[in-house]
């Protein structure tokens, strides 16, 4: 898979998460390209989701 298919991937996949997700900021998207755990944290941060909850959630839309 080539490096543009995956950016407009997660393009695609952190406009859902924003959208669902609002207080999450574009800062905390780009930080999380790639990075699970971080995205993860900064759901249990903002929205005091548990880990399996935060991951669940995650699942639910596509992008575990």
């Amino acid at each position: 898979m080539n490096e543009n298919i995956v950016m407009g991937n997660w393009k695609q996949l952190s406009g859902r998460i924003k959208a669902k997700w609002g207080k999450l900021t574009d800062n905390d998207l780009e930080k999380a390209e790639g990075n699970k755990e971080y995205l993860l944290g900064k759901l249990q941060e903002h929205y005091g989701l548990a880990k399996d909850k935060a991951e669940q959630n995650l699942k639910d839309i596509g992008h575990l």
